[in-house]
């Protein structure tokens, strides 16, 4: 068991569950522009979580605080990953279909739920 004792430096928080395709990945990306912090709980699956360009390899139950400055990105492997993602300050998902490597807003594309 992996515990978290720093708390978020926000007061509102956003909470998003998403169940993620077998070898999805987002695009790398940061929240330093809107000073966004993200906590990712691992709720089934292995993952990959590259923060600042060190891989972070995740499994049941493992959670990883990221600042907003570092850049980050998912990397599900196989059979896909269940995730609980926190944001301080509440966060606002846009859901597309188009690639993850555009210069657009962040997109769930490979969400599932």
């Amino acid at each position: 068991m992996h515990t978290l004792y720093d708390p978020h430096s926000n007061e509102e928080v956003g909470v998003t569950i998403a169940q993620c395709e077998p070898k999805w990945r987002n695009r790398s990306h940061d929240r330093a522009d809107t000073n966004y912090e993200e906590t990712e709980i691992l709720l089934k699956g292995r993952t990959s979580v590259v923060v600042d360009d060190e891989p972070v390899t995740m499994e049941n139950g493992d959670a990883i605080q990221i600042p907003p400055v570092a850049t980050r990105q998912i990397r599900t492997g196989e059979p896909g990953s269940a995730f609980v993602l926190v944001s301080a300050p509440a966060s606002r998902c846009i859901t597309t279909t188009e690639a993850a490597d555009d210069d657009e807003p962040w997109a769930a594309d490979g969400f599932i739920g």
